[in-house]
């Protein structure tokens, strides 16, 4: 393959990447091809950057004219959402209201579905939007709040292409058993991108701390969805992201707490 044919096809998939994970007016005209979703997923940090990128430049704005950093801080969310169409947070609301209020396999993955929202779905909504605006708040300087967000976002989708590859579908239609297994080179490149990603904008020991963290959560949810659905969806792909968003922001404000 030539280094242009290369360059291209790294391109399509990076375009593909914002298409499934923005609400960016994106096209794809040509029939996309069995696993190709798939194989793009690498590019999952790539647009998390780009919707921190968003935030961040919406909380300065708003910093810059005097709103307070509590307001400012759920106007950066805010943006994310707008950009993303609240996909994560969907997904993070369907699997508290399933594993919480299914009694069965079957039933669980029926309220999953479901596209109305139940109490344990707000409930965790509400934990995750008062976490992640506390947490930016609490950073204060725009600069600061850029690095968090740059590191939660990348961090919080990195793992989602080896979460599908290794947690296998719990259902045989649905998202994510549409786009098919990730191969190990996109669960790797997406890993490294994120951890990357962590270490460069919280510094090296908290970084780390923050990614040993990550790496943890998705032992725990893999553990805890194979034991409720016996497998993963796309929901399960969107509760996995917002942890890792709540989990790097968290550590990020600490850090700048122990300084203080």
């Amino acid at each position: 393959m030539t280094d242009d044919l290369w360059l291209q096809r790294r391109l399509i998939e990076l375009k593909i990447g914002f298409i499934f994970l923005t609400r960016l007016p994106l096209t794809h005209n040509e029939p996309m091809a069995d696993g190709e979703l798939a194989r793009a997923l690498w590019t999952a940090p790539v647009v998390g950057v780009a919707v921190a990128l968003a935030g961040a430049a919406v909380y300065a704005v708003a910093t810059a004219l005097h709103v307070p950093q509590l307001p400012a801080a759920a106007l950066a969310v805010a943006a994310t959402l707008l950009l993303t169409g609240a996909l994560h947070e969907d997904g993070l609301a369907d699997v508290a209201d399933g594993f919480g209020g299914g009694g069965t396999r079957e039933r669980k993955l029926e309220i999953m579905r479901d596209s109305r929202i139940g109490t344990y779905g707000v409930c965790a909504l509400i934990l995750s939007f008062v976490l992640r605006i506390g947490a930016l708040a609490h950073l204060g300087d725009p600069a600061l709040v850029a690095l968090g967000l740059i590191a939660a976002h990348a961090g919080g989708r990195a793992a989602i292409p080896a979460f599908m590859q290794f947690v296998p579908p719990a259902r045989a239609d649905g998202l994510s058993a549409g786009a098919g297994t990730p191969p190990g080179e996109s669960s790797l490149v997406a890993a490294l991108i994120g951890a990357v990603a962590v270490v460069a904008c919280l510094g090296f020991s908290t970084g780390l701390v923050a990614v040993v963290l990550l790496v943890g959560a998705c032992a725990f949810l893999s553990w805890l969805c194979r034991r409720q659905i016996e497998g993963q969806t796309g929901d399960v792909l969107g509760a996995l992201e917002q942890a890792g968003e709540v989990i790097v922001l968290l550590v990020a404000s600490a850090a700048v707490q122990s300084l203080r």
